[in-house]
Order: C-alpha cells, then structure tokens, then sequence
C-alpha cells in the first residue's frame, strides 16, 4: 500500500513540475502543447517503471541517507535522459521549448528528492520516540550481543527495539544472570523460538563468530516456517581486520579483511586535488625553490636534492625527493641512521630547512608524478619499515593508500625522527584513524592546519 502510493505521489509531481514549469515559462497564459502533454506523460510512465529498480521504495530504515538520495538524484537523471532521447528520437526538439523542459526537469527532481528527504527525517523523529520500529531478538555470546545492543541504543533512529537475548555460549561456560540490562536473557532454544513466536518479533539477529556455522543452520531449521527475519552479524572481533566492508568478487559475496579501504571513485575528487595543488605549490613556491637551492650550493659541496627509495601506495616503490640537508656522506648497506639533536652532518642551512620542513618541498614533484598525496601517511625509510612491520601492530596498513607529504598524525604533533617504538605506535595509531575516517574534507581539514600552523615542530632536526 504504501508501495503504491509513494509510485503515485512520484508520478504527480512530476506532473506538478511540468505545469510549474509551464507557468513560469509562458505566464501569458498558453494552454500546454500536445508534445508537452505528451512527454510528461511518458515521464510519469518512466517514473512508474524505472523507480522502483532503483531500490528507493524499500525500507530506509538500516540506509544512510545520503546513498539513498543519491539513488533517488540517479533515478530522476536516468528519466530525465530517456525523454531527451525519445524527443530527439521522434524530431521534436525543435518544437519543445528547451528553457521549459529544464524548469519541469529541475522542478519535479527538487519535489521528488525533498518529499522523499523529509519523509525519511519525519520517519527518524518518530522512531525516536519510539514509533514505527520493529522488535529485535538478539543471540550470541553476551559481550558481542551487549555491544549490538549498545549500538541500537545509540541509534534510535534506525528504528530496531532488542526485546531479548539467547546466551549461545550458556551450555560451555555456564548461563549468565537472567537479565542484560533491562532484556530477558533466554539459555533454552525451545524456549527462545517459542518466545519470538509468541511475542511476533519482526526480526532474529545472529550475532555469531564465522567458525559458527553448524549453530546458524541450526536457527534456520527452527524458523525455516516463520515469517521472521533472520539475519547473521558476524562476529570478527577475534580477527586483526583494519577493512571488513561487503564486497563482490563476480558475483561472491566477500568480507574485505585488508583490501584498500577506499574505492577509485571516493578517491577522483583526492586525485584531483592533489595535481591541482602540486601545480600550483611548485609554481608559486618557484622562487623560494630558487633561493633554497643556492643556499645549499653554496654553503656545502653536493647535490641540491636527496633523493632516496621509500614504500607508496600497497609498497610500490618511488623515489623522493627531498632538498639535501646533510653532507654528503656514505652509510652501510641497508642501514639507514636518523638525524639526532646537534647531529654533525646536518649543515647550518639543512638545520634551517629541516625545522622548517622546507626540505620536504620537492615532494611536490612526487605528487605531480602520482606518486605521493598532499595528505596521508608519512612514507618512512625502507630499512625503517622493515624495522617496525613486526613491532608496530598495522605499521604496513599506512600504505594501502599513498604517503602524503602532511598527515593526521603530523599536525598532531607527531612528526621528525622516531626512536622509539611507542612513539611510532602512537604515530601508526592517528595514521590509522586517518584511513578509517578519511574523506575529502578530512584532507581539507589536515591541509588548512598545516598552512596556519606550518611545519615548524621541535622534533625535526
């Protein structure tokens, strides 16, 4: 019923947008033309078709928001294309007026989307008062079924009322007390069956580690009859995953234990970004690159660059650049010494540079090439990472997205020669908050402070 009706009210307006539209365009008072009437009418049969292949007439209820609306945008874009198409198609263009269609095109779109927007905001208030919700029955091991619980208590919006708890663990280590909380917990699967009969709950969570098998299809025999929905949460906490989001691999579903965190499509805008800025860093910063350069020609014998080799993106190697700091000097293979206070072999000009991070300036050539970020994990010394991967628990993690030449943990303070194991793990850990959380703006947010702030810190040197 409600199907139908929300299929109803998408067809009306974009009724409703065409006649606005055609207000706005002829306010003389013109009556709508045949090929008008006629192509409103295969959008509303468009709207009545394509819509629901789109998935937005299902519940929002466990969706974000944003996703949805974008389906919605997807699916208005994908009508709005088919009649352009079929107007070409038939010779009519010259007929239609073109300012008309973008109005009715603009205005039945913003109808649709803001229906559909507080609709879903309305939803949400009313489940927060606890209206329109479905009933949960949670079974699991108690630490696991209590976190879920946490959650749905944090998020009443979402509209998934716990009612009571089946302990799967009860029969090995004993039952825990009777109660979870303000929830029943039940240690009898007859009993726990019966109850979710009894007391119609709309929905049975599994919240079962994967090595559980045998245990799930033993729920599924038992409500193989009933009209509940049975869902498996499965358990990972025992595993050392960093990304566990659902994918598809031609058709199999997969759980991502440490695959690249972000998709090609999130990273586009990052792309972008980076080049742009590079470009126009390299060309802005040309005359301070000028004035650097001759001060270390001129005080030191050597090269005005330092490059060295160093782990990108999933460990594909590069060269970075640097401009040098110290003299020039000779260490043994695979043996890397960092730069200490008062370090002889950092000359008056590179201690300059280094305090100020001006020597990181070439790197911008590194994310011109593609090879580094603007924002992301600093990229450590070869010898370095094979120092820490075994004593840093996720140290390798940083470079499943590229090294950038700022990053989270180096506006927090985290940046210059690290001697100590806690002290990288300290680092590993904002670099990790930084993938987990990472977004555009985050980047935007780490590239202001770093401009207000600069790069001056007491560490380098």
């Amino acid at each position: 019923m409600f199907k139908n009706t929300a299929r109803c009210l998408d067809a009306l307006f974009v009724i409703a947008g065409a006649l606005i539209a055609h207000a706005m365009r002829f306010p003389s008072g013109y009556q709508l033309a045949d090929n008008e009437r006629l192509l409103i009418a295969f959008n509303c049969v468009l709207v009545l078709l394509l819509f629901p292949a789109f998935g937005f007439y299902e519940t929002w209820r466990s969706r974000a928001l944003p996703l949805m609306l974008g389906r919605v945008v997807m699916a208005w874009f994908a009508v709005s294309a088919t009649s352009l198409v079929l107007v070409f198609t038939l010779h009519r263009m010259d007929e239609l007026s073109r300012l008309w269609f973008g109005y009715s095109t603009l205005i039945s779109g913003a109808l649709i989307v803001v229906t559909k927007f507080g609709a879903h905001v309305a939803l949400r208030m009313a489940r927060r008062r606890g209206l329109n919700y479905r009933t949960v029955a949670i079974a699991g091991a108690p630490g696991f079924s209590r976190m879920l619980i946490a959650h749905l208590d944090r998020t009443p919006q979402a509209g998934f009322k716990p009612v009571c708890l089946f302990d799967t663990n009860a029969q090995v280590y004993g039952a825990i007390d009777g109660r979870a909380g303000r929830l029943p917990v039940l240690v009898d699967m007859d009993a726990f069956v019966a109850r979710v009969r009894a007391e119609h709950i709309n929905e049975v969570w599994l919240a079962l580690p994967l090595s559980e098998e045998h245990t799930i299809y033993r729920f599924k025999r038992a409500f193989q009859h009933d009209f509940v929905n049975l869902r498996f949460i499965p358990d990972v906490r025992s595993l050392s995953l960093f990304n566990h989001a659902l994918g598809d691999v031609f058709g199999i579903a997969t759980i991502n234990l440490s695959a690249t965190p972000i998709s090609p499509v999130q990273m586009w805008p990052k792309l972008i970004f980076d080049r742009l800025f590079a470009l126009v860093a390299l060309i802005l910063l040309a005359p301070l690159f000028g004035l650097v350069a001759a001060a270390i020609k001129l005080t030191s014998p050597g090269p005005v660059f330092f490059t060295q080799e160093r782990k990108g993106i999933d460990g594909h190697p590069f060269r970075i650049y640097k401009f040098r700091s110290m003299s020039v000097h000779h260490e043994a293979q695979g043996q890397v010494t960092p730069a200490a206070r008062r370090d002889a072999r950092v000359t008056k000009v590179g201690a300059f540079i280094r305090r100020t991070s001006l020597d990181e300036l070439p790197q911008f050539f590194n994310v011109l090439l593609g090879q580094m970020s603007v924002v992301g994990p600093r990229p450590h010394a070869v010898e370095h990472d094979d120092l820490y991967k075994d004593q840093v628990y996720g140290y390798m993690y940083r470079y499943r997205i590229k090294p950038g030449i700022t990053g989270w943990a180096q506006v927090n303070g985290y940046r210059g020669t690290t001697t100590k194991v806690e002290k990288m793990e300290t680092r590993v850990k904002f670099d990790l908050f930084y993938i987990h959380n990472w977004s555009f703006w985050f980047d935007m947010r780490i590239v202001g402070i770093t401009i207000f702030r600069g790069f001056v810190g007491r560490n380098a040197y």
